[in-house]
C-alpha cells in the first residue's frame, strides 16, 4: 500500500465508512494529534467515529498531494456542526511511518463566498501534472513565501505570481494581482495586520505546492494553510484556509 493509499483508506474509515475497526488498523496507537479540539492518540479520534456518523457529517475530497511521508488533503465537511459549523473547508495533513498514519495537522474554516470573482473555496484545477518540475515549483513557492508572505522583499511579488492569470479562491479576494493588492490595501486602511511569522511545512507534488504557516491576523494568533498551483514558472492559482490558534488545546502537541 502506498503512502497515499494508507491515508485515503484511513480517512475513508473515519469520515466516510465510519468503521472504527478499519481505522484502528491504519492509525498508530500513539497517533500525534494537532487539531486543537481533539485529544492526542488514535483512541480519541476512533472513539469519536460514532458521534461523527450520528451527526450526519459527510466529507468530500477535492485535492490530494503527496511528498515523502506527508499527504495533504483539501476537504469539505458538510453537516459539520460537531466541529463548529454547518460546512467547513479544511486542509488535512497526515504523516505516515511504517505503514501507519502517525501524525495529523489541519486547518478548518467555515465555508464562505463565492469571492468577488465568483470562485468558491474549493473549485478550480485538480489535476496533478509536471511531476518532473516538483522541486522547481517548490523552490519557487518557498521563495515567494520568504519574500512576499514573510515580508523580506514584497516588491518582488511579480517574480512569483503571474501578471496574466492569478485565480483566487480566498472568499474575500478577487482574481489577479490587482485583486490581491486591493484586498491588502483595504486591510491596511482598516488597521488590520496580516503577518506570516513562521512557515512550518512545504509539501509539493508536480504543479501543486502546499504551505502551512503561523502568524497574526488582526490581533489573533493565526494559522494560514495555503495551496498554490504553478504553471510555466509562475503561481497561477491559490486556495487557503485561515483559522485562529486557540491558547488552550486538548493536548500538548501545539498546532504545528
Amino acid at each position: 500500500m502506498t503512502i497515499t493509499e494508507t491515508v485515503l483508506n484511513a480517512f475513508s474509515a473515519l469520515f466516510i465508512q465510519f468503521d472504527p475497526e478499519a481505522a484502528s488498523v491504519l492509525l498508530a496507537p500513539d497517533y500525534i494529534q494537532h487539531n486543537p479540539a481533539v485529544p492526542t492518540g488514535a483512541a480519541a479520534i476512533v472513539g469519536f467515529v460514532p458521534v461523527i456518523q450520528q451527526s450526519g457529517m459527510t466529507a468530500t475530497t477535492h485535492r490530494v498531494i503527496t511528498e515523502g511521508d506527508l499527504v495533504v488533503m483539501h476537504n469539505t465537511f458538510d453537516n459539520a456542526q460537531a466541529f463548529g459549523a454547518e460546512t467547513l473547508v479544511a486542509f488535512d495533513v497526515f504523516r505516515v511511518a511504517d505503514g501507519k498514519v502517525v501524525e495529523h495537522w489541519d486547518n478548518l474554516q467555515p465555508l464562505a463566498g463565492p469571492n468577488p470573482s465568483g470562485r468558491t473555496m474549493t473549485d478550480g484545477a485538480t489535476e496533478i501534472v509536471d511531476r518532473d518540475k516538483t522541486a522547481e515549483n517548490k523552490a519557487l513557492v518557498s521563495a515567494f513565501v520568504s519574500d512576499v508572505l514573510h515580508g523580506k522583499a514584497p516588491e518582488n511579488i511579480a517574480n512569483y505570481i503571474s501578471t496574466e492569470t492569478y485565480l483566487q479562491h480566498n472568499p474575500q479576494i478577487a482574481d489577479g494581482l490587482e485583486g490581491l493588492g486591493g484586498a491588502l490595501q483595504m486591510m491596511a486602511e482598516a488597521g488590520i495586520e496580516m503577518r506570516y511569522d513562521t512557515t512550518h511545512m512545504l509539501v509539493a507534488e508536480g504543479n501543486f505546492v502546499f504551505a502551512a504557516s503561523e502568524g497574526v491576523l488582526g490581533e489573533a494568533h493565526t494559522a494560514f494553510f495555503d495551496l498554490f498551483r504553478v504553471e510555466d514558472g509562475k503561481i497561477v492559482e491559490h486556495w487557503d484556509t485561515v483559522s485562529e490558534i486557540p491558547a488552550e488545546m486538548a493536548h500538548e502537541n501545539g498546532k504545528f
